[in-house]
């Protein structure tokens, strides 16, 4: 009985070892993606920003042409 508790002992350490690692890497990993998707996300809002700016732009310069066309009443 002694002996089979030794063995599972002895032979445990390793194992939790190897988990314990895996759940390390893991984690890393999982953190690297939520970095990369936070990049991301701020480069959808930027674009986000700057066509919203662009078309604001495009709308005003509409607008701009039509009252240039717009017949004057004196």
């Amino acid at each position: 009985m002694f002996g089979i508790i030794t063995v599972v002992m002895i032979f445990s350490i390793p194992i939790i070892a190897i988990l314990t690692s895996h759940f390390e890497k893991q984690s890393k990993t999982k953190h690297k993606m939520l970095q990369v998707e936070l990049e991301l996300e701020k480069l959808k809002h930027e674009n986000f920003l700057m066509e919203t700016e662009k078309m604001r732009l495009e709308l005003d310069q509409m607008k701009f042409e039509q009252k240039r066309d717009e017949p004057r009443l004196l």
